[in-house]
């Protein structure tokens, strides 16, 4: 069974325009990204919901 991760729907998720692909804002140190990459690590400390409307009430 394949792990969903919970990057979809994290705000630091982002589409760069210039590659048009996916990345993440948040800069990882080697073992971070290590544990990120081999699912060590299921929940990301960096992970924050993406919440539209939380985002409307603050504009």
């Amino acid at each position: 069974m394949k792990r969903k991760s919970k990057c979809d729907d994290c705000m630091n998720y982002i589409l760069d325009d210039e590659t048009d692909y996916y990345i993440c804002l948040v800069d990882f140190d080697q073992d971070e990204m290590e544990r990120f990459l081999t699912f060590a690590n299921d929940d990301c400390p960096y992970y924050r919901f993406l919440d539209d409307y939380a985002l409307a009430k603050k504009q």
